[in-house]
């Protein structure tokens, strides 16, 4: 990832996000002159050269822009359009600064090439799971929180160039994506349940030109693939919300060849911490923990990783965990996941088992106060996840 930032007191920065082909700002842009844009420009068209399909241009975080900016940024934009008129622009802007979808959807009436996306105007954590869309987002960020780790991680669990994968409860697609890019293997398949899920999947592998996975419907516990073909096999953050993950890890252990791997990943949510607030906190991850247990959800499960590998059938187990913070990246990114989780769980699913309107309130504050640590200048915010990974036997 590509950064500048601007001043001895920062008020914006850019960045070229490759795994996303974004191109982000944010904060307040109102030089005096273009000169003091010119890394920030250099910045966009470096991105531009680089991508294929799409180039996002992020602007949801974008307090303030004046003129001068504004039209220095989009003549670069317009010019790209015209010398590369098989790259298309998708501006995403938010609900929150709307003055950004009117300002810069006038760029779509210059050119048919750019689109202008108000990311937020159909996300509503909380009413709808992801079947409806709704938290796309979300999971996307999760998963970039995630990969920082993983990318460094995968290789101790059998992932290299060259090799057959798959991705079991794939989701959106992003991790198969990222992986594509980052190892390469020979061949990707990527399979879920949710039908809305695999079309967006598709959708962003066509939008970033990317080749080589095949996204696939069916169910995890019985799956339409033939045994013993894929060198990895990899299940991410579902084992957990599947009351009987046993069954899926049998499916997990077919696919697999001899001598490849399976590679889980689970959380302990009761293991979330924060600081300040810690204990608001920890009571509401303790009673997240109770939430899920009574829809037949263990999101307890990461330190029970092994067991379930050696119960599979699978040798020589691999275990690790990492822990994910606000200080891997931006911590409003933290700050936006456990929003998301506040909203679905403490609404919807809280709503659902029926809880009493005092406990729901007691149950916010402790998101809340997670929010407050992620974005405290002197505060440190955790939410733990384990590996594991088994061989399955020659």
């Amino acid at each position: 990832m590509s950064l500048f930032t601007h001043g001895p007191l920062t008020r914006f920065k850019a960045q070229y996000d490759p795994n996303n082909q974004e191109f982000s700002i944010s904060g307040s842009v109102r030089p005096q002159t273009i000169e003091e844009l010119a890394p920030s420009l250099a910045l966009l068209k470096d991105s531009i050269d680089r991508v294929r399909g799409i180039l996002y241009v992020n602007v949801k975080r974008l307090a303030q822009m004046n003129n001068t900016a504004f039209h220095a940024f989009a003549r670069v934009i317009i010019d790209a359009c015209r010398v590369r008129p098989d790259l298309k622009f998708v501006i995403i802007t938010s609900s929150v600064v709307g003055w950004t979808t009117r300002k810069f959807g006038r760029l779509s009436h210059v050119e048919p090439t750019i689109t202008v996306e108000q990311y937020d105007s159909a996300f509503y954590p909380g009413q709808s799971f992801l079947e409806e869309g709704g938290f796309i987002p979300i999971l996307r960020t999760q998963t970039n929180m995630t990969w920082r780790h993983e990318r460094a991680i995968l290789p101790r669990h059998g992932m290299r160039s060259g090799i057959t994968m798959a991705d079991i409860c794939c989701g959106i697609g992003d991790f198969a994506v990222l992986v594509q890019k980052e190892f390469q293997p020979s061949r990707i398949v990527a399979l879920d349940h949710s039908k809305s899920s695999l079309d967006y999947a598709r959708q962003i592998a066509a939008d970033f030109d990317i080749r080589g996975i095949e996204y696939t419907y069916g169910d995890a516990a019985a799956m339409l693939l033939e045994d013993d073909q894929f060198d990895l096999v990899t299940c991410r953050h579902s084992l957990q919300i599947f009351n009987r993950p046993e069954l899926i890890l049998k499916e997990l252990y077919r696919i697999c060849k001899p001598g490849g791997r399976v590679y889980i990943t689970n959380e302990k949510i009761s293991h979330c911490l924060g600081e300040p607030r810690s204990e608001t906190i920890q009571w509401t991850y303790n009673e997240l923990s109770k939430l899920f247990a009574h829809f037949e959800m263990d999101l307890e499960l990461g330190p029970k990783n092994r067991r379930c590998l050696v119960e599979a059938g699978f040798e020589d187990i691999r275990g690790e965990s990492f822990m994910v913070t606000n200080l891997d990246g931006d911590p409003q990114e933290f700050a936006d996941v456990v929003q998301s989780w506040e909203d679905t769980f403490a609404g919807e699913m809280a709503q659902q088992r029926g809880d009493r309107p005092e406990f729901i309130k007691r149950f916010r504050r402790g998101f809340q106060d997670h929010i407050f640590a992620a974005l405290h200048p002197k505060g440190y915010t955790g939410w733990p996840i384990w590996v594991a990974s088994g061989r399955k036997p020659l």
